[in-house]
């Protein structure tokens, strides 16, 4: 049996549509029987980060963190799925040269490109709000920066695609990558 083992990074703006594109891209994962594991940005800093800020230094160690269970899972065979804002470069091009066994790179950085005023308008959480109210400091996008990846696997751009188009086309290149066989056609 084919024992995948990488890592899905994606990395966006609040709102961009991460969490949900990972879940469908989970769904899909499921439904072709390969082990995975979901490691939300908002889960992983309520249980693994507690007690961490949103200072670079603060915002690079949850990444790390983040950074290593993903690598350890991937090392043993899971497929670990990181929806997650990790708004710095330096510290994605860190966990992506982390993630590399036997020498070959096993990571796939997917931005979910949107435009930061579609992402204001999602606001489901109203972060944004508080963060133009100055209720929020630091936060990404708004007094902190964003740094777009230069070369992602996949860009997806969940305001002119659907979520399943975009869970589609993060499979195709999975697959393209070699780091999964071809799916069975969807029911």
């Amino acid at each position: 049996m084919h024992r995948p083992a990488f890592v899905i990074w994606f990395t966006g703006f609040s709102g961009a549509g991460k969490s949900t594109v990972a879940g469908e891209l989970a769904r899909e994962l499921s439904r072709r029987g390969v082990d995975f594991e979901v490691l939300d940005g908002d889960e992983v800093r309520e249980h693994l980060s507690k007690g961490l800020g949103f200072s670079r230094e603060d915002r690079d160690t949850n990444i790390r963190r983040i950074g290593w269970v993903a690598r350890t899972l991937a090392k043993h065979g899971c497929v670990a799925v990181c929806p997650v804002i990790s708004p710095y470069r330096a510290t994605r091009d860190e966990i992506r040269a982390s993630c590399a066994f036997g020498g070959e790179p096993r990571f796939v950085e997917v931005h979910l490109r949107v435009p930061l005023d579609v992402c204001e308008a999602r606001d489901v959480k109203g972060l944004y709000r508080k963060a133009r109210a100055g209720e929020i400091r630091g936060f990404t996008g708004i007094d902190d920066p964003y740094e777009e990846p230069l070369r992602p696997e996949v860009v997806c751009e969940t305001h002119r695609e659907s979520v399943a188009e975009s869970a589609a086309r993060i499979l195709a290149r999975c697959e393209e990558l070699g780091f999964l066989p071809p799916g069975p056609p969807a029911p």
